[in-house]
């Protein structure tokens, strides 16, 4: 994320970003962190699943591919602020990395940013992207500022946009084939949350950023 002075949008009053860092961030369960070298075999196991990427629209992953994907992002994290952060999801009982989760900032007039989330196939059904969603939504309004976050999905992956709706987001389109994935096209949905209806909603426990 670009450094923000003051920043007037319509209807809006000039807003002073505090543009310190917000991550990692701690919660009941999890960790949101920058990656590390040593992740690369955690990162390779759902990167190179086809089942965990079917839907999504990169993969799956080779392992030259893997390495260089983590190599380009450990370069890009010792840059600070950027507009694109992505975070390794930390199972903290386990010490390993199980996903990963992205905030972006598209349109910076406006203050709003998408995220963009992947977990390991075995860690399915518990909980941990629901949490770790709530995570870096509550940073994303608390402490980057921002006003609006939004997602998309293949409407056929339901596991994804039931983690947006359980987290206080609204579907706000369905756009019709939009987009040529992995040679065919394919329709997607838009879900959305403003920072102003943020509270309400979110079941998640408030997450923390750590020390």
């Amino acid at each position: 994320m670009r450094a923000y002075n003051h920043v007037s949008v319509r209807g809006v009053a000039p807003v002073k970003y505090a543009m310190t860092r917000w991550f990692p961030i701690e919660t009941a369960r999890l960790r949101l962190r920058e990656f590390r070298p040593e992740d690369e075999l955690d990162i390779h196991e759902y990167a190179s699943d086809p089942e965990v990427v079917r839907l999504l629209i990169w993969g799956p992953n080779t392992r030259e591919l893997t390495r260089a994907f983590l190599a380009r992002t450990l370069e890009e994290q010792k840059e600070w602020p950027r507009n694109s952060v992505g975070l390794a999801i930390e199972l903290k009982d386990e010490g390993r990395a199980i996903g990963s989760i992205g905030l972006r900032v598209k349109d910076e007039r406006n203050r709003a940013a998408d995220i963009g989330y992947v977990l390991a196939r075995r860690y399915w059904g518990c909980g941990y992207m629901p949490e770790a969603a709530h995570a870096i939504v509550d940073a994303a309004f608390r402490r980057a500022g921002l006003h609006r976050v939004w997602a998309t999905c293949d409407p056929r992956n339901r596991a994804s946009y039931r983690v947006m709706e359980k987290i206080g987001m609204r579907r706000e389109a369905h756009f019709r084939k939009n987009a040529f994935e992995k040679n065919e096209w394919r329709d997607s949905y838009l879900y959305a949350v403003l920072a102003e209806e943020w509270p309400a909603g979110a079941a998640a426990a408030e997450p923390q950023v750590a020390r």
